[in-house]
């Protein structure tokens, strides 16, 4: 290079470091034959006092539960566009079902906006008030004139806009509370009484609630929440084992002591007997056929036969089957598949939360997913017949207000605890 070309250069060099610095914000740039090497510093190393804006939560996590919640809202559709034809349902429009479960998705996305806003120490603190505002509604739904009753059960609470059901409430109750609960209760996990036994309680109170309406179902996931949380938050194998076989005479008794139940189950055992094809076995059979019918690819999208009238619940706890038949083997996998990524990373959200010290956060979150996890897997249970029916919908996706509210909410606080945790780990605040 000659002498006169060479201040030429250093100019040139000067302008492409400043060019990429303004491309590369945050970042020194070293340019091959410059005097001096600077460091190009990785941005996941980089501590920053800053929360993160854009990359601050699991965008990942969000667009599954969206995709569920769109695939539940076209076979909702598809599920329930016949119902007019049945005489129960004769003042509704083919588009009613699609209409209310599309508003129940619009409020339920502006609720989790607004409680993602909140820290979750905001919620930590108010733990115990959502637990007891859920026992009370529970209380309030059994009142007549206020409860309202569908197919002999009285689980709703009438509110204009949507039916509400305190159940749905009280799951992500017990998930906010049991962690809350473990945190207070640390020291003397390790001890029954002090440890197990007012929680014991406490599940026993929500149970009785609960089997009065009667929903027997809502009662085995918030049993499963809570067991789940005690055993994650390091109550021992044994007392564990002790409150799982507890739990399980408990419902065995039940069933043993109430005919409705009991026969439910012998229906299930056999459901192609005679006695119980055309009875307890009804909604069974005709899920097994759709099921069936849909063999690998299904029988296409809004070809359904079983949703015309001969399968009950069609758009509610037997959505499944109507996946299965439309869109065969391979929608239902894809369901399945989802739900299994979702669980798990509930999970992993769960627990980088704990390692991070927020054992609140953690455990609820752990809760929140065997919420999601146990619902889903005894839904799909029960829709495959590998369990007996019980009234409980597929989350995200089957036609129901308040359960899409409350799940949407329960996200809504993961979202909030994933996006702590990557502002944690970066070094920012909370």
């Amino acid at each position: 290079m000659s002498p006169a070309s060479a201040p030429a250069a250093r100019v040139g060099r000067a302008a492409w470091r400043a060019a990429l610095q303004r491309w590369l914000p945050g970042r020194e740039v070293a340019l091959a034959g410059s005097r001096r090497a600077l460091p190009v510093r990785d941005g996941s190393h980089v501590a920053s006092l800053r929360p993160a804006r854009l990359a601050d939560f699991d965008h990942t996590l969000v667009l599954v539960v969206l995709a569920l919640l769109a695939f539940g809202l076209v076979m909702v559709y598809s599920a329930s566009v016949a119902l007019p034809d049945n005489p129960r349902f004769a003042r509704y429009t083919p588009t009613f079902f699609l209409s209310r479960h599309l508003l129940a998705i619009g409020i339920g996305l502006v609720c989790a906006l607004a409680v993602a806003q909140f820290p979750v120490d905001f919620w930590e603190r108010r733990a115990k008030l959502v637990f007891v505002v859920a026992i009370v509604l529970l209380i309030v739904v059994l009142i007549p004139g206020i409860g309202k009753v569908v197919n002999f059960s009285r689980r709703w609470i009438p509110l204009g806009v949507m039916n509400f059901q305190p159940s749905e409430l009280a799951k992500l109750a017990i998930a906010m509370y049991a962690a809350d609960y473990m945190v207070r209760k640390m020291d003397v996990k390790e001890e029954f009484i002090r440890a197990v036994w007012p929680m014991a309680v406490a599940v026993a109170f929500i149970g009785l609630l609960l089997l009065r309406q009667p929903d027997m179902g809502a009662f085995i996931v918030i049993a499963a929440i809570a067991m789940g949380i005690l055993f994650l938050g390091g109550v021992n194998a044994r007392m564990s084992l002790l409150i799982a076989a507890v739990v399980v005479a408990t419902f065995v008794l039940i069933i043993a002591f109430d005919d409705l139940r009991r026969e439910r189950i012998l229906a299930y055992l056999d459901p192609w007997n005679p006695k119980y094809v055309q009875g307890k076995a009804y909604q069974l059979t005709h899920s097994l056929i759709a099921i069936g019918r849909g063999e690998l690819f299904g029988q296409g999208l809004g070809a359904s036969v079983e949703k015309l009238h001969y399968l009950p619940e069609a758009h509610t706890d037997f959505l499944l089957a109507v996946i299965g038949e439309e869109l065969g083997f391979v929608g239902v996998a894809t369901v399945i598949v989802l739900f299994f990524w979702l669980t798990r990373r509930l999970f992993v959200i769960g627990r980088q939360a704990i390692a991070l010290d927020r054992v609140f956060a953690g455990l609820m979150v752990q809760g929140i997913g065997l919420w999601m996890g146990a619902q889903a897997f005894i839904n799909m249970g029960v829709n495959l017949g590998v369990l007996p029916t019980k009234g409980l919908t597929l989350p995200l996706m089957s036609y129901g207000g308040s359960a899409i509210l409350m799940n949407l909410v329960a996200l809504a606080l993961v979202v909030r605890v994933d996006r702590e945790n990557r502002s944690l780990m970066r070094g920012g605040s909370r």
